[in-house]
């Protein structure tokens, strides 16, 4: 997808591709090539590599989540590195006269949806928001509801068990739709056909040697990010030290959270996000520390006490977290009533038309044309699409009886999850996992975080404060988001399956594979995070967990109302809300054309709490592009996501050392840190005196 954060799933903004007839046939290419068999397709090489990409990914995935929550598709960089390992692997068997089968697409889909699959758990698995929102580091920071019913505290058992119990259903729930979706109402899937016609060209000869350079660019970056990330370590040997702290505008701005931070991992993700959202998040800045937030600063005494510390809810923290959940939840409203009405509106003229064999217009510019005649590659995709079927009994049937386990076994996790609560969210799931997948498959926005804040509302609710409603509610959310993430994550697959002609059968098991190790890996990883890195989830540390605090706010908002809010907060949150919901409405209303100039509510939202930093990285590395395509496009285009895959996983892969190392109480040598002229004085004079 084009970007997840915790609270958006997607920006649209894929690249638009669907099932056109183009001047050249795809299958015409591959004609002379035999389509394996969907047994032969999940190979053991096959699996190896997606294990190996699964952790480098979810290392990847599970930083972000823990810093910023802003997480860009990795999908081009599964393809890419799937392709490379794998081609590597059988030219050397080839050599020796080994090799029993040669590489097809159809086991680069197979890797690709294994690997995306496996690090998604280390998003939708809530590590940095709802499933760390029930700890105790994060309830310290939020004054209200702090009982212990409502708190738990991260445990590798037991959330081993809850990613098993809830992460398999959703992928049932949509698997007897997959012909309705795919070849009856021919929905698009942006990023899935975009990621299918990757693969496709990565097997043609021209695009192998494409391939094979793009990778090279890949690794060198790789490199560089890896070895600046060991090279920075060095001078982080306390607080606030390290080229991270580097006060870039002044001192003064750097006590606003506007700075560059150096990350080449941020740097990466500017490269790949579209302009519009990297200009969104630094205008959010600039519009809170820069403006709103010295403004409020100046009522300290009036509109909350003057004592209170800056961490406190009840003092500007409380606006900084309050406002931004004000925004979030404007643009999810939003967006969740456009993408449903969007669907319900399709969905009527899909069945009106049925009779004259109408197709949805999602490729079409009249609602009411006929679709045109289907091309030899449509003929061909369909053939081989339905001839591996997987019987309707079968999902359905594997749907119950995860779903009997999980509404046995959740109650054991988490006492507050009544059993009829979970019995609630299985029978209404499946429906709200159709609207996803098929909201996705039109407009390529998922909307998992919204249909989990929709569950911690109505069940924290429900369940009441006084018998641990918070985390009642923050569990439901899981439960949710995994159903419907992963609903609509298959679907995507599917129509990727169906335009590189990979059995819907080897995408159900690959995604099955992928999704059962990352319910290993992604917990494994997140454990790693939490015991090399003791103040993980405050605001002050390398890994501030922001998301984990806003949900739990969310969650008591849920169950207690507004009465814990400083001054004057609701009315700002009213505002707030009503402009996410107006900018929407606007950029809706102006057109493609005029809209790519309107900042998106939700990415400006993000800085309110965390500040400007890491939007200034990533208006660097949109930057670093924007003058790369004028200065060369056809290269930027074509080494521009390698470049920024490459930057994102070394650094993101030195998580792993650096984690070891604190482990292992290993300390930096060196403290660089940046002093005012007269604090530096007073240094001076105490160190000489």
């Amino acid at each position: 997808m084009g970007l997840h954060d915790n609270d958006s799933a997607g920006d649209g903004n894929a690249p638009p591709s669907g099932d056109q007839d183009t001047t050249m046939s795809i299958e015409k290419i591959f004609e002379a090539k035999e389509v394996p068999s969907w047994k032969d397709q999940i190979t053991v090489r096959a699996l190896v590599v997606a294990l190996v990409l699964g952790v480098l990914f979810s290392f990847i995935v599970m930083k972000l989540n823990l810093t910023t929550g802003i997480i860009p598709s990795l999908n081009v960089s599964a393809g890419l590195l799937g392709f490379f390992f794998i081609k590597t692997w059988t030219k050397l068997i080839e050599k020796v006269g080994l090799l029993k089968q040669p590489f097809t697409r159809q086991e680069n889909t197979v890797i690709q949806t294994c690997v995306v699959a496996t690090s998604g758990i280390a998003f939708s698995g809530g590590f940095g928001s709802y499933l760390y929102a029930m700890s105790e580091v994060v309830a310290k920071q939020s004054s209200e509801s702090n009982y212990a019913n409502n708190i738990k505290n991260p445990s590798l058992g037991w959330i081993i068990g809850f990613l098993f119990t809830v992460s398999f259903l959703g992928l049932f729930s949509v698997v007897p739709l997959r012909k309705i979706m795919v070849i009856k109402f021919r929905l698009t899937y942006p990023s899935g056909t975009a990621t299918a016609h990757l693969i496709n060209s990565f097997h043609t000869p021209q695009g192998a040697k494409l391939a094979k350079k793009q990778v090279r660019a890949l690794g060198k970056f790789f490199s560089f990010s890896f070895l600046w990330g060991f090279f920075q370590w060095f001078f982080t040997a306390g607080d606030d030290c390290g080229f991270v702290n580097f006060p870039s505008f002044g001192l003064k701005a750097y006590q606003n959270r506007f700075y560059f931070d150096f990350s080449a991992t941020y740097v990466g993700v500017g490269m790949i996000c579209p302009y519009l959202i990297n200009i969104s998040l630094l205008l959010g800045a600039i519009l809170s520390w820069g403006i709103l937030w010295p403004l409020i600063e100046t009522r300290k005494g009036v509109w909350y006490a003057a004592d209170l510390s800056d961490s406190s809810l009840h003092g500007i923290q409380g606006y900084r977290v309050f406002i931004g959940i004000a925004m979030i939840l404007g643009d999810g409203l939003y967006n969740f009533v456009k993408v449903l009405t969007h669907t319900l509106i399709a969905l009527q003229k899909q069945l009106k038309n049925r009779e004259s064999r109408t197709v949805l217009p999602v490729n079409t510019s009249s609602p009411d044309s006929t679709p045109p005649p289907l091309t030899y590659d449509d003929q061909r995709r369909t053939e081989l699409f339905l001839k591996d079927q997987i019987p309707t009994w079968f999902a359905i049937a594997g749907y119950v009886i995860v779903a009997v386990i999980s509404i046995i076994t959740l109650p054991f996790i988490f006492h507050q999850l009544k059993w009829y609560y979970i019995l609630v969210i299985y029978i209404i799931a499946p429906i709200l996992a159709f609207c996803n997948a098929y909201g996705c498959g039109l407009t390529d926005w998922s909307l998992a975080s919204t249909y989990g804040k929709l569950a911690i509302f109505t069940i924290g609710a429900w369940a009441g404060s006084a018998n641990g409603g918070v985390l009642a509610g923050l569990a439901a959310c899981g439960v949710m988001m995994n159903i419907v993430s992963t609903a609509s994550d298959l679907m995507q697959d599917f129509k990727t399956g169906y335009m590189t002609l990979a059995s819907p059968r080897s995408m159900f098991v690959s995604q099955i594979i992928g999704t059962a190790m990352g319910c290993v890996i992604s917990p494994c990883v997140f454990w790693l995070f939490y015991k090399a890195f003791p103040g993980l989830g405050t605001p002050d540390s390398q890994y501030p967990a922001p998301y984990a605090l806003v949900y739990r706010n969310m969650s008591i908002l849920g169950v207690e109302g507004f009465h814990s809010l400083p001054d004057h907060c609701l009315t700002l949150c009213y505002v707030f809300f009503a402009a996410a919901v107006a900018i929407n409405g606007i950029r809706d209303a102006v057109g493609k054309k005029w809209a790519r100039y309107i900042p998106l509510p939700m990415a400006m939202a993000i800085p309110f709490y965390l500040g400007a930093y890491f939007a200034i990285d990533m208006c660097v590395g949109s930057l670093i592009l924007f003058v790369w395509q004028k200065v060369n496009k056809a290269k930027a285009d074509a080494f521009g996501p390698a470049v920024a895959s490459g930057l994102i996983c070394g650094d993101g892969i030195w998580t792993l050392p650096s984690s070891i190392l604190a482990l292992a109480r290993v300390n930096p040598p060196i403290c660089m840190k940046f002093l005012s002229r007269q604090m530096n004085a007073k240094v001076d004079a105490f160190l000489s005196s």
